[in-house]
């Protein structure tokens, strides 16, 4: 197992087979893998180029002769035998506790056994913590229903008559006619897929609480089991085969990422044991996004409101005219916060990113905010959390900050870690507390 950072600015070498191995995916854009027509390699957020740091068009690391160089992209991926765990940057233990701890705040997993490593193994474990979390996405556009021919051979006779069953099953006549109908029917494909999912996870050895993982999660396993009274265990390769092909509905688009992660679960063993050439698997997670996610759990309990690229809601407009459409991270009344997964100086304003610093500015200016702001996560080993006022603006003033959120890291456990981040989290709010109504006044 290779083990780099992500953004590791080109310190990993790698040659020989294992360097051969990923030049197969090296110096590629996300978008051109075409991983929706991959059910071996998972990347979140499951929509390219909607997210404003467009992870589709980044590869998920580029090779050089034998120096590979990371991009925002963490987690574990394999090519063939050689595999490589991308963790954060932001953590030095080896078991990457900050990308499980955010994984398990953004998807509100239960992290049932503390003693993983970001292995092979372990980043499948994932996906069966993921699977209720997308249930409970998806389920809640509704039960999936598609059109289903059905046949039937009564009196009612409500369809297109079936002439050569109807001879086979009612000569002589008996008052009964042989006909199909078109009808909708919750017992279809995808059901099927998520309910034998359902029997999968049931085997594992943390199914039960995966499964029960709240009362939500077990009112829609109980419908998917209600709804799929033809359910067989033989039949699962044929409902596998005929979910290769990505869902595509207007309505219950929801269904496409649990269809992937369903399709990625059932097929694992085969994936894992499989002997075919070049093949790609893995499971992989926009630092960015990740972040961004991750401090939503923290801000939406103050009621920020977080803007959602991909259903276009709470977006805000640079013109009148109702054109120029963008999308800060978070918004409460005249604030707007920018979440930056990368190192950023406290020293002053020149030392931000020019593009972040004109960006967080328009934002400013058009919501008439009195304070912008860059969230940020640090390796010191102090854990304060540091807000810095960068400067007031001219014009209609305002005025913008950084605060920087610390990342435990001599934590000897991943609890230890948690209740470190806990206590960090809560420090964190209580600053935001204190300076809202503060800034509201300058």
């Amino acid at each position: 197992m290779l083990k780099t950072t992500d953004n590791n600015c080109g310190n990993f070498l790698v040659d020989g087979l294992h360097n051969e191995n990923l030049r197969k995916i090296a110096n590629i854009k996300i978008r051109d893998l075409k991983l929706f027509e991959s059910q071996n390699l998972l990347v979140f957020p499951n929509w390219l180029n909607t997210h404003g740091d467009k992870i589709g068009d980044e590869s998920i690391f580029s090779l050089r002769d034998t120096v590979l160089t990371t991009g925002n992209t963490m987690g574990f991926v394999g090519v063939n035998d050689s595999e490589i765990k991308i963790q954060s940057r932001f953590s030095r233990n080896d078991e990457d506790y900050f990308l499980h701890y955010m994984l398990q705040k953004v998807f509100a997993i239960n992290m049932f056994d503390l003693k993983h490593s970001f292995s092979s193994e372990s980043i499948f474990d994932f996906l069966l913590y993921l699977f209720p979390y997308y249930l409970k996405k998806s389920l809640r556009q509704g039960l999936f229903k598609e059109y289903q021919y059905n046949k039937y051979n009564d009196a009612n006779v409500k369809g297109v008559i079936d002439i050569n069953r109807h001879i086979k099953s009612n000569i002589p006549f008996s008052g009964k006619i042989a006909y199909k109908t078109k009808e909708f029917s919750y017992d279809n494909t995808i059901t099927q897929l998520i309910r034998h999912t359902v029997e999968h996870i049931k085997q594992h050895r943390f199914g039960s609480a995966i499964l029960r993982n709240d009362a939500e999660t077990q009112s829609f396993v109980s419908q998917i089991i209600s709804a799929t009274p033809k359910y067989e265990r033989r039949n699962r390769t044929s409902i596998i085969n005929s979910n290769l092909k990505p869902i595509v509905h207007p309505y219950f688009y929801e269904y496409q990422n649990l269809q992937q992660i369903c399709l990625q679960i059932l097929r694992y063993e085969g994936l894992k044991y499989g002997e075919e050439n070049d093949k790609v698997y893995g499971l992989l997670f926009d630092g960015a996004w990740l972040w961004e996610e991750y401090l939503n759990t923290l801000l939406h309990p103050l009621q920020f409101i977080h803007p959602e690229n991909k259903t276009g809601k709470n977006a805000i407009y640079l013109f009148q005219n109702m054109k120029g459409k963008r999308y800060p991270d978070f918004l409460k009344d005249d604030m707007v916060l920018d979440a930056k997964y990368k190192r950023l100086s406290t020293k002053d304003s020149e030392f931000i990113d020019r593009n972040d610093l004109n960006q967080i500015i328009s934002y400013m200016y058009v919501q008439r905010a009195t304070i912008g702001g860059f969230i940020c996560p640090s390796d010191n080993e102090n854990l304060d959390i540091t807000f810095k006022q960068l400067g007031v603006l001219n014009g209609f003033g305002g005025i913008v900050s950084l605060w920087t959120i610390p990342i435990p890291q001599a934590s000897e456990s991943y609890l230890d870690f948690c209740n470190s981040m806990s206590l960090i989290e809560g420090n964190f709010v209580s600053e935001m507390k204190v300076y809202l109504p503060g800034f509201t006044n300058l």
